[in-house]
């Protein structure tokens, strides 16, 4: 029985989520659907590839992924199906495949969407569910479209890096309002070398500790972690963190909407300084 996923910025006050798993559940019965999210913030890339990321490791070989965010930026004939780490993520040609594998994927194809039927997020996903009932009836990947040559590239949003700091955009804020930075652990080890550190955020607040778990700090205080994904993890033990300190996450708008991104951009970075 073959996986497929379903990640999406459509969210859950509609029908759509409901008729692509019946698409799927007709076109492809003997499949297994799982949702991954559909509460991704609209068009928000950054966001969907922490979370995608976060799952995508965990599912094993010949999983399928449909990727249904920022579907429409761009006037496409065509969507695009990579094989990655031996899985299978089908999402719109917007720089999502990249900023996922960089240039690791081991196949990337164009799917060519029917001329005669409008763009809508069914018509497409009803595209990808023939495309993965192909593929479970054994057609090669390269059976269903020519190999994509020319796609849209973007990278991950990655930390500003200096001698003596490391400066992160906030990515997602949790259920429980727990801010998500795109600091790794990695990279905050590399950069700090051994040396004292302070993570700075909101005005004059600030942690010079990483601990494991919240309950490493009474109930109410603030805490720094990396989480089950390697990120960094700012939070409040039994609180909310995004609220008390009124930190929001990055949105699209920052990218279209300079002015926009000047009054945010302080309520959306944590700092940390090495010493």
């Amino acid at each position: 029985m073959s996986v497929v996923t379903l990640t999406s910025d459509i969210g859950l006050q509609d029908y759509l989520v409901a008729a692509m798993k019946g698409q799927l559940l007709q076109t492809c019965p003997d499949t297994r659907v799982m949702d991954i999210s559909h509460r991704i913030s609209p068009f928000n890339l950054p966001q969907a590839v922490y979370i995608f990321k976060g799952a995508f490791d965990y599912y094993p070989a010949g999983t399928f992924h449909i990727v249904l965010i920022n579907l429409f930026d761009k006037k496409h004939d065509h969507m695009l199906i990579a094989r990655f780490k031996d899985q299978y993520i089908c999402c719109a040609d917007n720089g999502f495949i990249t900023m996922i594998a960089g240039n690791q994927a081991q196949e990337i194809i164009r799917l060519n969407l029917d001329p005669t039927l409008s763009k809508t997020t069914l018509n497409v996903s009803a595209a990808f569910a023939e495309a993965i009932k192909s593929m479970c009836n054994g057609a090669a990947l390269s059976q269903l479209g020519p190999t994509a040559e020319d796609i849209i590239v973007k990278n991950n949003l990655q930390p500003l890096t200096g001698a003596d700091y490391l400066e992160g955009q906030i990515i997602h804020i949790d259920n429980f309002e727990n801010v998500i930075v795109n600091i790794t652990r990695e990279q905050f080890e590399t950069h700090r070398a051994g040396r004292r550190f302070a993570i700075m955020f909101r005005r004059n607040e600030m942690i010079t500790t990483i601990s494991e778990t919240y309950a490493d700090v009474p109930e109410g205080q603030k805490v720094a972690m990396f989480n089950s994904a390697g990120y960094l993890e700012i939070a409040v033990n039994k609180g909310n963190a995004a609220g008390l300190f009124g930190l929001q996450g990055f949105s699209r708008e920052q990218l279209v909407q300079s002015a926009t991104y000047q009054q945010l951009a302080y309520y959306q970075t944590v700092r940390v300084a090495f010493e």
